[in-house]
């Protein structure tokens, strides 16, 4: 047997790889990867911190209702969206 290639190490992370506090939804190593309050669905929805089936729901609700967002700062005026909720989700979200 000859000798494993140099730098592979099964299970390992690349440096530099991941971000410490990682848990952006859907798509690991891609943290910059928003959601788009305007095209996403239920599911997609729900990947954001704090986002259950309910305010998933609510914010598709006043999407139809308002003909979409035009600002992340309008996810504010979804009911059950508070100061600190918003505050969560306004770094995750686009328009």
């Amino acid at each position: 047997g000859g000798p494993a290639p140099a730098g592979v190490a099964p299970g390992g992370a690349a440096p530099g790889g991941a971000a410490p506090g990682a848990g952006t939804p859907g798509a690991p190593g891609t943290p910059d990867a928003l959601v788009n309050l305007n095209t996403a669905d239920l599911a997609t929805l729900e990947t954001l911190p704090g986002v259950g089936p309910v305010l998933a729901q609510r914010i598709i609700d006043w999407r139809t209702e308002h003909g979409g967002f035009t600002s992340v700062e309008e996810l504010g005026e979804v009911s059950g969206v508070g100061d600190k909720t918003y505050a969560t989700l306004a770094p995750e979200v686009t328009v």
